[in-house]
């Protein structure tokens, strides 16, 4: 790659503007000096986008449209995970300090009861197709119910390989929603195409599907398509994990074991009777959840969309996981969608995608969405067991203070030495951190 010139001339803020037209046409090199240029970035910060990750710049450039580098977050590895016999390492790449302590932390508490146990269904995605102008609405499913094997076979002709080995379009469902309110009083009519993605999380290909079919189903009816994509609700497509812990083995931080198991039994029902906790106890779950789909190449957004929309499947937002008492153990059970993949997306492309699933060391996405699914939990627990003790922030408040002392400029030994003094002070603030740094530099009196 080629570098910035230091002496580029910077214009004034005044002048800037969001239209560069042929941008996504132009090199690297040549976006870098738009934008020293425009005086939007100076020659220090261009030579982070610039050396971040150099030898991988090319492949973002592939990823992405209008690239100028990499942002990096911190990839470390969540330990002591056992699910179903097997162990697994946990690539997680997240900014938030105490996310893979606490991981690592449930883990070798669960792993010492005999490890998680999970399982996960076949990988069933949905496709929805949108009808409108049909005419009687029980008529026009009747027809596309009737018609059912040319629409699967017409789905199937777009990605002939995935049937061939084992997936594809296999069942074809038809749904009439009532008219939502407004100038349409039409019901919607929408079609859900039913497809096994076998070892990819499938988009693209049920995207195709889905558009590919959209003709004939307007044949069939004489009504007219309109949107016609994947649903992120992949509710045909779960993974469930559980445990089972001996109240005496949840003793610590202070406190018997019993109380701290009393505490998630409180925490869990606490969840479950109200949203606003509901929301809190599901974005704990999904701090692991996501750090693991970033670190292996996964559609976390789509996660994410799918994992809250399932909490509300009862019609009310609710918990992913659920803490109960049997016969002197604490059992945790979660429970969600996972649309994940082993092939295709950036997996193929993102060498750290590649390298996270290494790490992981899962042979099938039915595996993978096992081991995530007890990431979540891992991580759930981590989180109410805290909570229902000493309280969350005496942990985050530890794992605080070393990003304070890094920001002040401690480094190497003096590190930890901050930390320590920053935490028995319990003023965890930059300036006390710098304080202390400058004290413990400052040369010994002769």
């Amino acid at each position: 790659m080629g570098e910035v010139n230091d002496e580029s001339v910077q214009v004034p803020s005044a002048t800037r503007s969001s239209r560069l037209p042929g941008f996504h046409r132009r090199s690297m090199e040549e976006r870098w000096r738009e934008l020293a240029l425009r005086g939007d970035l100076t020659p220090e910060e261009l030579r982070v986008l610039c050396a971040l990750d150099a030898p991988h710049l090319d492949v973002v450039n592939q990823m992405i449209e209008n690239a100028v580098g990499v942002f990096a977050l911190p990839l470390g590895l969540g330990l002591n995970l056992t699910v179903n016999g097997r162990d697994h390492l946990v690539p997680m790449v997240v900014e938030e300090p105490s996310v893979i302590a606490a991981v690592s932390l449930a883990s070798k508490l669960v792993r010492e009861a005999g490890g998680f146990l999970a399982e996960a269904s076949t990988s069933m995605m949905i496709g929805q197709v949108q009808l409108t102008g049909y005419g009687d609405p029980e008529l026009a499913r009747a027809r596309l119910l009737a018609g059912r094997e040319h629409l699967l076979a017409l789905a199937n002709s777009f990605h002939p390989s995935l049937e061939k080995r084992g997936g594809g379009a296999c069942d074809l469902q038809v749904r009439i929603l009532p008219a939502p309110e407004g100038p349409h009083a039409e019901p919607l009519l929408i079609v859900h195409l039913l497809v096994d993605t076998q070892e990819a999380m499938g988009a693209n290909l049920i995207n195709t599907m889905a558009e590919g079919i959209a003709p004939l189903v307007e044949q069939m009816t004489g009504g007219r398509v309109y949107l016609r994509i994947l649903s992120n609700l992949a509710d045909q497509r779960l993974a469930r994990a559980s445990c089972r812990i001996p109240v005496a083995s949840l003793a610590g931080l202070g406190t018997s074991g019993q109380d701290i198991a009393e505490g998630i039994l409180q925490a869990s029902r606490f969840a479950r009777a109200d949203p606003y906790r509901a929301a809190t106890h599901n974005k704990g779950v999904m701090n692991g959840i996501d750090a693991v789909a970033i670190a292996t190449g996964q559609d976390w957004r789509a996660i994410e969309a799918g994992a809250h929309a399932y909490a509300c499947r009862d019609g009310r937002y609710g918990p992913l996981t659920n803490w109960t008492m049997e016969d002197g153990h604490l059992v945790g059970r979660i429970e969600l969608p996972l649309a994940l993949g082993l092939v295709g997306g950036p997996i193929k492309v993102h060498p750290g995608a590649q390298l996270g699933l290494k790490l992981l060391g899962v042979s099938t996405v039915r595996e993978l969405s096992m081991v995530f699914a007890a990431v979540g939990l891992a991580q759930n627990l981590a989180a109410v067991r805290a909570l229902g003790s000493v309280g969350i922030q005496k942990g985050h408040m530890a794992m605080h203070a070393r990003c304070v002392a890094v920001t002040a400029g401690a480094r190497g030994a003096d590190v930890e030495k901050v930390v320590r003094l920053l935490v028995e002070r319990g003023n965890i603030k930059v300036e006390a951190a710098r304080e202390i740094l400058a004290a413990l530099q400052a040369p010994s009196p002769p």
